[in-house]
């Protein structure tokens, strides 16, 4: 028996992806699984770009809202749920179809990822104290010499993911990248990838414009909103991420907000480039070219043909 196709829209922060998933998803009837590692993240909605409520109406969405800031939620718990998610849509005779720009969530889905038992708080602490008082490169360099293939896939600024790495290598004295290779399993389906490429240039335009469009909408308040709920980057990863920690830091005035608007627009940079690194990798991701003043429709109208030709 054939395994079902599932497509993915996948590409950098900014690229259109929701805008043009709501209009594939109207073509064919598809229900939205978010591959979002922030929208996951209930009262996190400005600056992580969720869905508006009208886009929500139109179509199905899943993967949004599903913990609380101060709730530690891992790429296995969003693998494991995703693929429940897409088995559901499926039963019910419509189309997943899944969007995103957060590379692991996609791995979670698509190739299972490593969900082991190694775990010590203590060590963790500890790690993460060296990191502050050494250095970070400090650590990553250790991974590199234990684990290079897993230490390869990391950015060198990635703190969680180096601590986790070296964590379970301390904890088992084995490299987490034979566990995962050990562990995991596939989805139950074939993913069929399209990707939205845009001009550096253009897309840096979109990145800014977005910056200045969340602050419209609110973002100062709903960080303010967050503080008084006392959540906080000190204390919450969740808060501790692009868009966030910069208006923290405005309004405990540390920064002005023109500065703090320059910092989200430079990390949001910064961001996007990591998310092309990790997409480049996928030679299944077919891409699409958007130009400077794209037609939303006809590409959707483009991707949906093809989506047709295969599910």
């Amino acid at each position: 028996m054939k395994l079902p196709w599932v497509p993915f829209l996948v590409g950098p922060t900014a690229s259109g992806k929701t805008e043009l998933s709501i209009k594939i998803a109207e073509f064919l009837n598809c229900e939205i699984l978010s591959a979002d590692s922030r929208q996951i993240y209930k009262y996190m909605d400005i600056g992580t770009a969720k869905p508006s409520l009208e886009q929500r109406q139109k179509v199905p969405h899943h993967g949004i809202d599903l913990c609380t800031p101060d709730e530690s939620y891992s790429a296995g718990q969003y693998g494991q749920y995703g693929r429940r998610i897409i088995e559901e849509i499926l039963s019910r005779g419509k189309i997943p179809l899944v969007v995103g720009g957060s590379g692991l969530y996609i791995q979670a889905l698509v190739h299972g990822i490593f969900q082991g038992n190694f775990k010590s708080e203590s060590l963790r602490q500890e790690l993460k104290k060296q990191a502050q008082e050494k250095g970070l490169p400090l650590l990553y360099e250790r991974l590199s010499q234990i684990d290079p293939e897993t230490a390869s896939k990391i950015h060198p600024n990635d703190a969680k993911r180096i601590i986790r790495a070296l964590e379970v290598y301390m904890l088992s004295g084995i490299p987490i990248s034979h566990w995962q290779k050990e562990k995991t399993q596939p989805g139950n389906f074939r993913p069929l990838f399209f990707g939205l490429w845009w001009d550096r240039k253009q897309l840096i335009q979109r990145i800014h414009a977005r910056v200045h469009q969340m602050i419209e909408q609110g973002l100062v308040e709903e960080v303010q909103r967050l503080l008084e709920m006392g959540y906080s980057p000190a204390k919450h990863n969740a808060l501790d991420s692009v868009g966030y920690k910069e208006i923290v830091q405005y309004l405990e005035r540390k920064i002005s907000l023109d500065h703090a608007i320059s910092e989200i627009q430079k990390n949001t940079r910064r961001f996007a480039k990591r998310q092309m690194t990790w997409f480049k990798r996928n030679s299944q991701i077919e891409w699409i070219h958007v130009p400077e003043a794209p037609d939303w429709d006809k590409i959707a109208e483009s991707i949906v043909k093809k989506i047709k030709q295969n599910v």
